[in-house]
């Protein structure tokens, strides 16, 4: 009952201070909010289980080769049969290949992330049907019907939920040909993996998955492998085994795994894969919300221990009259509890919507954040946070005691700071000033990037082109008709007004996982090998004529593709700058005669066989935002090759002609899936999103804290000002000037500022270099970050230390003194 009696004592005596309780309310409830807001998302997108039965049992299990650029190689047929013998740790294997589908049947056709996979697939995932049923072992073999899952999320959003789906045919169409399958099921609500996965089929659906050179090629490598860890083996256990393996499969087969390739196999948990994009970025946001936390209560702690100070003659009154330390620390702690009980009921209501926007942030990196609710676990972390920051206020001023009271307060009526309360002050002021600038430079680091991003040029022509995603249509034509059909669109399309240019090709650039990231070697007649490597390698590129010249890319010797290029006529290729640079150094690349050595090329449907060299283009980089010299291949899609994207060069709007396009295409082709028209400045846009959103968040966040730190700052100086009117009356008394009264001021604001920006320094080193150590794709702030941050708290500080330097300088020493 007496603690009850002190809140009700703290309510009445922080109700005399309004401007002080709800100063210390919002303070807490900005940092205790963001923690709570971002807490909900890393434990919905990080912590809480899959969906996946014993998922702590399901494993990723990923094949590299840093030698070649390959960070996962993914697996080929033969490779999963030689490491599926023998494994004792591992209990199944399960495989998945993506692949592209235009889907025929379920409403508008359109093109579909999907996957093609095993009987053995879901029983190692651990999913179960939410309608229906999902493929097993009978569905597995080139003899089965094809058979289809659709994802919940699929079902859900571009199906409305229908439950009549099931049963349903459709037809498949893939890159090798089409395929008819039914519907017979619906997953559970779960994570695909990847992510963008709408529909996973058996072997069969895919003509290409049950070619011989998909069946018998070691180098044919598109499947991903995944396992079920057996209940008494351990993660380790599964990795040396599976190395072993390995080890084995590539002794075995020197001429495909080359050493200078470096081939090597790995080994996860599947939840650790599936959150690798959002694990990084989610953690380090976490970090900022906690910096920002310790800035709000190390604020907080400035306030109250101010307060603490100017009741110190209450307090020692008190004490006087007998009462104890105990009791004394209670009324301060239920003094703390209503402040931070305040500042935790401003902070849900901060929270709420604070989830929705971090979730809507989230989602870029993790399909787990999508739909991103308030939960009540968010609830008590806030509840948690608020008590552990009322405990340390109440902890934070130092009591007088009964001998020292007897002389404290009594004899008085001025404040009067004694040195380990403005030693408390001046630390906790430092403590935000150190956390200020850590998210500052983190903050500074990632504008900078997107700063860079920003300001790079693309090598080619991205406002004025359009990108048009037309998918292979292959049903009841011949290859000879599919051609046709893309030679009438781009004739058609280009007849339109307002169109300059049209070609077409297999990828759009920044936009398609296909043709994009992965290169093949190569030899030249004639070339100069660097470094005695066996073979080179460069990008390949499928194209119509007119695609440089759509795209703007000048043609630097020789010529472009011709529409006499095509099945049957001389085989010609063009390279890019860097390939003639490199392989013909101060030579003639022309009329060499190039040829592809890899061996996934006859897997493919390209030949070996000699290509002249008819042109040299310019360098440009489709796969990265800030570009690097590529060796590309191109190579005439009416030769071999593939089509799918229509590139349309306009003079104007290109957004404004998509109808017309649209229209153009459907009175050729009235099934013909017509998709994703984007601009390429909009496409290179969309893949800046994300570091854009880094830069928001991260930026409000250092904003936050330096607008706190500022307040501090100018608290603390204010609060010493207060305390040293006698001296700084005595001081003009004896002849000082205010201008040396406000330059001293400044300089104690400046001194803090200097502390806890080497502060700062010194922790961002120390971090960066453990979090270095641990994650490997996370980068330091350079020295201009810290430069730059630096300056930015100096000057705030001096902004902050103004208002009380001011005031400290227009003291008038008479009334100084006579108020002492």
């Amino acid at each position: 009952m007496s603690f009850v009696r002190d809140l009700k004592i703290a309510i009445r005596s922080l109700s005399r201070v309004p401007a002080l309780w709800i100063t210390v309310a919002l303070t807490l409830a900005l940092g205790i909010g963001a923690n709570a807001a971002i807490f909900s998302v890393v434990r919905a997108v990080l912590l809480r289980p899959l969906a996946n039965r014993d998922e702590d049992r399901l494993l990723y299990i990923r094949q590299s080769a840093p030698g070649i650029g390959e960070s996962n190689a993914t697996f080929s047929v033969p490779e999963i049969q030689d490491l599926g013998k023998g494994l004792k740790s591992i209990t199944e294997l399960g495989t998945f290949s993506e692949i592209s589908f235009t889907v025929v049947g379920l409403g508008t056709p359109r093109e579909i992330h999907a996957g093609v996979v095993d009987g053995n697939y879901f029983d190692v995932m651990g999913l179960r049907p939410v309608l229906g049923r999902l493929l097993t072992s009978a569905d597995d073999g080139p003899n089965a019907a094809g058979a289809a899952v659709l994802t919940y999320r699929f079902w859900n959003t571009s199906l409305h939920s229908d439950p009549g789906v099931i049963g349903k045919s459709v037809r498949l169409e893939s890159f090798a040909g089409p395929r008819t399958a039914v519907i017979v099921g619906v997953l559970e609500p779960s994570v695909p993996y990847p992510v963008e996965t709408e529909i996973i089929a058996n072997v069969v659906t895919s003509p290409h998955h049950l070619s011989a050179t998909m069946v018998t090629g070691r180098e044919h490598r598109m499947t991903e492998v995944f396992g079920r860890l057996a209940p008494a083996a351990s993660l380790d256990t599964a990795r040396a085994e599976l190395r072993t393996a390995y080890s084995a499969m590539v002794a075995a087969h020197p001429e495909v795994y080359k050493s200078s390739d470096h081939f090597q196999i790995d080994v996860k948990r599947m939840h650790e894969q599936i959150n690798s994009r959002a694990n990084t970025i989610l953690w380090i946001l976490f970090a900022a919300s906690g910096l920002l936390f310790v800035i709000a209560c190390s604020n907080v702690a400035n306030l109250v221990l101010a307060r603490t100070v100017r009741r110190e003659p209450e307090l020692a009154v008190r004490s006087a009259l007998g009462a104890s330390t105990a009791a004394l620390r209670r009324s301060l702690l239920a003094e703390s509890i209503v402040l931070c009980g305040s500042g935790a009921l401003a902070a849900l209501l901060i929270a709420a919507p604070m989830v929705a926007i971090l979730g809507r942030y989230a989602s870029r990196f993790s399909v787990r954040a999508d739909g991103l609710t308030l939960d009540f676990s968010l609830v008590w972390f806030g509840v948690i946070l608020s008590l552990a920051a009322a405990v340390f206020l109440a902890f934070v001023p130092r009591l007088p005691t009964a001998d020292v009271s007897r002389g404290l307060g009594l004899a008085s009526s001025g404040t009067r700071v004694a040195g380990g309360s403005s030693r408390r002050l001046r630390i906790f002021a430092v403590t935000q000033i150190t956390a200020s600038f850590l998210l500052l430079a983190g903050a500074g680091a990632l504008m900078r990037t997107l700063f860079v991003l920003e300001k790079t040029q693309p090598q080619f022509e991205t406002a004025r082109v359009l990108a048009v995603n037309l998918p292979v249509m292959s049903y009841g034509r011949t290859p000879e008709q599919v051609r046709n059909f893309y030679r009438d669109v781009q004739q058609r399309v280009s007849a339109l007004p307002g169109v300059a240019h049209v070609s077409s090709g297999f990828s759009v650039p920044w936009r398609d996982g296909q043709g994009l990231g992965i290169s093949f070697s190569f030899a030249v007649q004639g070339a100069v090998r660097k470094n005695g490597l066996d073979d080179l390698r460069a990008r390949f590129r499928s194209v119509s004529p007119g695609f440089f010249e759509t795209l703007g890319i000048p043609v630097q010797e020789g010529r472009d593709f011709r529409d006499t290029d095509k099945e049957g006529s001389e085989p010609v290729v063009i390279i890019s700058r860097s390939v003639a640079q490199t392989l013909f150094p101060g030579q003639q690349a022309l009329n060499r005669e190039l040829r592809w050595t890899d061996g996934v090329m006859k897997f493919i449907g390209i030949g070996t066989e000699p290509r002249r060299i008819v042109g040299v283009v310019a360098d440009i980089d489709d796969e990265n935002i800030i570009p690097s010299p590529a060796m590309t291949v191109y190579q005439p899609s009416e030769q071999e090759g593939w089509n799918g994207r229509l590139f349309v060069r306009t003079q104007g709007d290109p957004y404004t002609l998509v109808p017309l396009i649209t229209r153009t295409i459907h009175n050729i082709a009235a099934d013909q899936p017509v998709e994703r028209a984007n601009t390429l400045e909009d496409i290179r846009a969309e893949v800046l999103t994300p570091n854009r959103l880094n830069a928001v968040v991260f930026g409000g966040f250092a904003g936050v804290a330096l607008l706190i730190s500022v307040v501090g700052v100018a608290g603390v100086l204010a609060f010493s000002v207060s305390g040293r009117t006698r001296e700084f009356g005595i001081r003009m008394a004896l002849g000082a000037q205010p201008r040396s009264i406000l330059t001293n001021v400044l300089a104690e604001g400046l001194v803090i500022a200097c502390i806890g920006v080497a502060a700062g320094f010194v922790v961002g080193l120390a971090f960066a270099r453990i979090v270095s150590k641990y994650v490997a794709e996370a980068q330091p702030p350079g020295i201009l970050a810290f430069v730059a941050s630096a300056a930015v708290i100096i000057a705030a500080a001096i902004v902050a230390s103004a208002v009380p330097a001011a005031r400290a300088a227009r003291i008038n020493a008479v009334e100084a003194l006579r108020s002492e």
